[in-house]
């Protein structure tokens, strides 16, 4: 009987494109090169596209003598040599899709990545380059004289910025879906699987688990969330045509990682933003909402805390919080053209039922659960109307559906001016903001896959009982969603997420059994490495909306930022300024082309003749829409019904449909994690390795002085951290010289495709895995006239480099353990046989070691290994049977030491 649920790893993760003169063939493969696919792509067709999936998964063996009769078959004559009938046309690592404008399609294919974040062995990349190729053959090609210019703008919208994709983890969803999916009951899943067998698309897909018995484990896979998958529409054509593997779903927005040392205790702090594809385009070219209740700048951003140290969904701890962004949920715009820094706020249409809004919280109940809670920075007191125009009009509307909702799943509004409060001296904007995160995270709650620690419930905190959300036998579920807005949802939003996510990681890392309290401060290692996330996070989402990166971060709230900051803040307001004024236009054109809301079509306006884009995200102004709902019954029953769970994450025949299910043999490559991340099967270095070159805590953080607490959660001084000793000129060269080991080196470079000859039978090609060693990083050396400096400004007191001073005597205990040290070298090393007496007659204290060899001169001995007794092989049996999830229940002995321990330190 299957034991548990694993994500389906993707077996098309290397590709190769081959060409001839009739069609291309596409060359899948998984990691390890044992399973291979091939998609045949026919060239002869001028505007349509023929693709042919045989549904069957070769060896390598049989794709190279499927290769072998291509090349043999397309030869201009039978028996040639000279010439190849089958070229190698370019190596990829995945399929973004196909698109067509005015002529025949293209295929964007990934041909660089890079590694950018590891959730529990589950790799997350980024798109670093793509190549676009075209189709047809020149001999049946129909040119059009507008097709280079769509061709401009499509690639207009720059893949290599900050589009990322997985493919084993479903990035479209959150951590809590992902592993509530797998945490499904096994009755379901065997019906599911029995189902899935029936309507199955590959013939191929159950062969040969009869055969053994039937057991194994049930992979799952999941329908993304195609709201924030912005290649769907370049994947929808071939969707119902090849095997799912092919489909590979890419999100853009935002992915960061960084260690946070705990003792020598790995915890990884990862920042995933989701920019949602509806009604997705620039600053002012885009605001409000839609017809369909899509709101413009729509940003999910989720932090996900997890303890490195064990490598399983299913035995490591893992946690998670989500909260949204997203302009206010009304028709409303701002006119440009009068090329004004703010220009005035209008409502474009009436909406006395609020009905744009009834349809954007539907699909938050939907997705989160309840309670939905709106934090609404916009300006209270304006000597003009301006922004107090949007918030006049989202009360109206949260009061208005609110009469109609439960008491218990209303949504709660929080107006709050930051401009005012951040201006005025006497208020301290951080402190307020915290109050409000503190509210709000006991509101929701997170998510946490482990049931609370025993001594929590010894020793229960009083800001952990009030924890809302919902509790399972396996842990919490975060039920509700705090949606987070100001004007334009980039300083003031960036500013106030942060501080909730600050609140809400001290009750993720408490929840893990990190800290004692669920509280952090200020100025420690764990929340400057967390800000730093979140700057990243904002500069890098200002500049997809805004066009510039952020003006005002944490540090000018804190009033903290140095008297430069303001002369950066003026540049990136100019530059915000312009980007809006001149590029923006071009910008939302792409972004329209890329997503499919503009289809060229022959005899129609081109994209450039449109006066405006509002009917393309407007469908109620092409067509009638169905019915409109009820005024009063604005919500769907099915997901009232289910509140304050998310109906997405409810086990039901609705969203059952939504899974695939597979039944796997327990070591298939499909399933095994292990394999994919360990990569047995390749020579890999430590230099190269990800994990060595992610932002830690105790490498850029913590101050490099020995005698310092290495606690990430100790406040330090501002001239305390690794941070600031960096930025100091004089010992820059001194910190580069400290730091040449690969921990301290860049982020390892793209993975690029390496191009083999055509001789190659393999089918795939070896993807460059960091081919630059972070041991040759260069290291900048001073000139003449800088010398006297820097050895000035390098030279430290003893004591403070080594902890002692040299000067001084050695005390008897150090005088002692050197002595060991050296007598245990002596017996090891310069030992000889023929003056070797028994053993019995060797120091006190000193291995006894047995010379075997017949040489006098090796250093080969003979040990006898350490007996271990019955009680010290029983705890080691009981910590691996803990690696795997089996916990040993306390004894009356444990008990009563671990209560005895709680008193004496805390009573």
């Amino acid at each position: 009987m299957p034991s548990a649920a694993a994500p389906i790893i993707s077996s098309v993760q290397k590709l190769v494109l081959y060409e001839t003169r009739a069609r291309y063939f596409l060359v899948g493969s998984n990691n390890a090169e044992t399973k291979y696919r091939v998609l045949k792509i026919d060239r002869t067709e001028p505007k349509d596209l023929v693709i042919i999936d045989d549904r069957h998964v070769y060896t390598q063996q049989e794709v190279r003598e499927l290769l072998g009769r291509l090349d043999l078959g397309n030869r201009t004559k039978m028996g040639q040599k000279g010439s190849s009938g089958l070229f190698r046309a370019v190596s990829a690592f995945g399929v973004v899709g196909f698109v067509r404008f005015l002529e025949g399609y293209y295929i964007v294919l990934i041909t660089k990545r890079r590694k950018m974040a590891d959730i529990g062995g589950h790799a997350i990349y980024k798109v670093e380059d793509t190549n676009m190729i075209y189709i047809p053959n020149d001999s049946v090609r129909v040119t059009h004289p507008d097709e280079a210019r769509y061709l401009r703008i499509f690639q207009n919208v720059d893949l290599s910025s900050n589009f990322y994709f997985s493919y084993s983890y479903d990035l479209s969803h959150s951590l809590q879906y992902n592993l509530t999916v797998l945490r499904m009951p096994l009755e379901m899943l065997k019906s599911e699987t029995t189902q899935n067998r029936q309507e199955s698309f590959d013939i191929f897909e159950d062969e040969g688990l009869i055969t053994q018995g039937g057991s194994g484990v049930f992979g799952i896979c999941s329908e993304p969330y195609m709201k924030y998958v912005w290649n769907g529409e370049l994947l929808d054509i071939i969707k119902n045509t090849v095997h799912r593997d092919w489909l590979l779903y890419i999100i853009h927005g935002f992915c960061g990682q960084s260690k946070l040392l705990i003792y020598g205790r790995p915890v990884y702090v990862t920042l995933i933003a989701r920019r949602s594809s509806k009604f997705a385009g620039t600053r002012f070219l885009k605001r409000g909402a839609n017809c369909e209740g899509d709101v413009a700048n729509e940003v999910e951003t989720e932090q996900i805390l997890c303890d490195a140290s064990v490598m399983s969904f299913t035995a490591g701890s893992y946690s998670s919080y989500v909260q949204v962004r997203g302009s206010v949920p009304l028709y409303w715009s701002q006119d440009i053209s009068t090329m004004m820094p703010k220009p005035p706020i209008t409502l474009d249409q009436a909406d006395p039922f609020a009905h744009v809004a009834a349809l954007h919280f539907d699909q938050m109940f939907q997705r989160f659960g309840s309670p939905i809670i709106i934090l609404n920075l916009v300006k209270e007191r304006e000597k003009r109307k301006h922004e107090r125009i949007l918030s006049e009009e989202l009360v109206a509307a949260v009061t208005y559906l609110n009469q109609f909702l439960p008491p218990e799943h209303t949504i709660v509004y929080i107006p709050w001016d930051m401009a005012k409060y951040t201006k005025s001296k006497l208020c301290n904007v951080l402190d307020r903001l915290n109050v409000i995160a503190e509210s709000v995270v006991k509101k929701t709650g997170f998510f946490v896959n482990r049931p609370d620690s025993y001594c929590s419930i010894l020793r229960p905190d009083e800001k952990w009982n009030e924890l809302g959300g919902c509790v399972i036998p396996t842990g919490r579920l975060q039920t509700g969603i705090l949606r987070t807005n100001c004007v334009d949802c980039l300083d003031r939003t960036n500013t106030a997420q942060f501080m909730v996510g600050k609140c809400a990681l001290a009750y993720q890392l408490y929840s893990l059994g990190l800290i004692d309290k669920p509280n952090l401060q200020f100025d420690t290692d764990a929340v400057r490495l967390f800000e730093e996330l979140y700057e990243d996070h904002g500069d890098t989402l200002s500049l997809q909306y805004g066009g510039s990166q952020l003006v005002h971060r944490v540090k000018t709230y804190r009033k903290i930022a140095p008297w430069t900051q303001h002369s950066k803040d003026i540049m990136q307001t100019l530059s915000r300024y312009y980007s809006n004024a001149f590029s923006d236009a071009d910008r939302q054109d792409s972004i329209n082309l890329f997503l499919g809301v503009f289809h060229p079509t022959e005899g129609k306006p081109h994209l450039w003749e449109l006066p405006t884009d509002f009917y393309l995200h407007h469908k109620n102004t092409m067509r009638l829409l169905p019915t409109r709902r009820s005024y009063t019954y604005w919500w769907t029953p099915e997901v009232i019904k289910h509140l304050p769970l998310p109906y997405d994450e409810v086990i039901c025949a609705v969203n059952l449909k939504k899974l695939i299910v597979k039944k796997f043999h327990k070591y298939e490559e499909e399933i095994d994690i292990h394999n994919e991340f360990f990569r047995p099967y390749e020579l890999s270095s430590f230099d190269d390795t990800f994990c060595l070159a992610m932002t830690s805590s105790a490498r850029d953080f913590m101050p490099k002085t020995v005698g310092i607490d290495p606690s990430p959660f100790t406040v330090r001084k501002p001239d305390e951290t690794g941070k600031s000793v960096l930025g100091n000129k004089s010992n820059r060269e001194e910190a580069v010289l400290q730091r040449k080991t690969a921990a301290s080196a860049p982020p390892p470079p793209s993975e690029e495709a390496v191009s083999s000859s055509s001789e190659d039978d393999s089918g795939t090609d070896r993807e460059e895995e960091g081919s630059v060693s972070q041991r040759s990083t260069p290291v900048k050396m001073t000139d003449a006239g800088d010398s006297a400096k820097v050895t000035e400004n390098v030279v430290q007191p003893v004591k403070e480099l080594y902890g002692i001073n040299l000067s001084d005597g050695l005390s008897e205990e150090d005088f002692s353990i050197y002595s060991r040290f050296v007598q245990l070298g002596q017996s090891q090393h310069k030992q000889d046989k023929n003056s070797q007496q028994p053993c019995s007659r060797c120091s006190d204290g000193v291995i006894k070691l047995t010379p075997i060899s017949a040489f006098s001169q090796d250093n080969i001995y003979e040990v006898q290994p350490p007996r271990v007794d019955r009680k010290s092989t029983e705890i080691f049996q009981a910590h691996i049977q803990a690696s795997r999830g089996i916990m040993q229940p306390l004894g009356k002995e444990d008990s009563a030491m671990y209560r005895e321990y709680i008193r004496n330190r805390y009573l």
